[in-house]
């Protein structure tokens, strides 16, 4: 069952946007939400993997959670990342993917992109592609991905159905989804999820987590395994209160595309 926000999705888009460019440009700023580089580590990243990427992207870095063990990226294989920001992850799977893979990032929001491309084309990830679009529409062809990944970016998509669709046609028959994000324990109040400065902050998006999944299922997606995230906390008072209240939490998750 879809969430339909009762706000303008335009109004949504910009806060977004002027959040995660904030987060590009001055991620030493306030947020709701922790960032960097011990954020990273807590959460699984492993400190070898993020001492070969650009220390510029782990700044940025705002996931909610750690997949790659899920994700289990092999030489070769082509990755989608969708909602890539200024670039951490795409960083992290082109080291594992290796020179003869291919890694493509979409995101929405130049000053992200523009991060990424800077820092890719300084450290020299050639492997590394990076596209303007919507996780809705990716501009990408079908049956492209070996695995897609995201972090803590679908919560943010105002019908999370399209975005699972997407990423079932990216992805070729057997191919991975594996994700973090945020979901609630139970729905959220129209309060909450009508706010869209909540929205922007990953709490008034957050879909109820049998609803997640389920719309997974429905894109035509196997479940494998999911995993909670105690380690990812929110910071600010606003999000805690909604953590506490109504079970915001994060998650990690595998699927199959048979």
């Amino acid at each position: 069952m879809t969430t339909l926000a009762k706000f303008d999705p335009k109004e949504l888009e910009a806060k977004v946007k002027a959040m995660y460019r904030s987060v590009a440009e001055e991620p030493n700023g306030e947020f709701h939400f922790e960032m960097g580089r011990k954020l990273a580590e807590r959460l699984g990243y492993a400190p070898a993997d993020l001492d070969q990427i650009p220390a510029e992207a782990i700044e940025s870095f705002a996931g909610v959670g750690f997949y790659f063990h899920l994700a289990d990226l092999k030489a070769g294989e082509t990755v989608v990342d969708l909602g890539s920001g200024s670039g951490m992850d795409t960083f992290v799977a082109a080291l594992k993917v290796g020179a003869q893979g291919k890694v493509i990032g979409i995101d929405m929001t130049d000053e992200q992109r523009a991060k990424a491309e800077r820092l890719r084309d300084r450290d020299g990830f050639r492997n590394v592609t990076y596209l303007k679009g919507y996780i809705e529409a990716v501009p990408l062809p079908d049956a492209l991905a070996d695995v897609v990944i995201s972090n803590g970016v679908i919560n943010l998509a105002t019908d999370k159905r399209k975005v699972f669709d997407e990423a079932a046609r990216l992805l070729k028959p057997g191919g991975r989804l594996v994700l973090s994000d945020i979901v609630t324990e139970v729905q959220l109040p129209e309060t909450i999820v009508c706010n869209s400065t909540l929205w922007a902050a990953c709490i008034g998006g957050a879909a109820q987590q049998d609803n997640y999944r389920g719309q997974i299922e429905a894109s035509g997606l196997r479940m494998i395994k999911t995993e909670d995230n105690p380690a990812y906390q929110f910071i600010s008072d606003n999000a805690r209160g909604a953590s506490r209240k109504f079970g915001v939490k994060s998650i990690s998750l595998l699927a199959i595309k048979p």
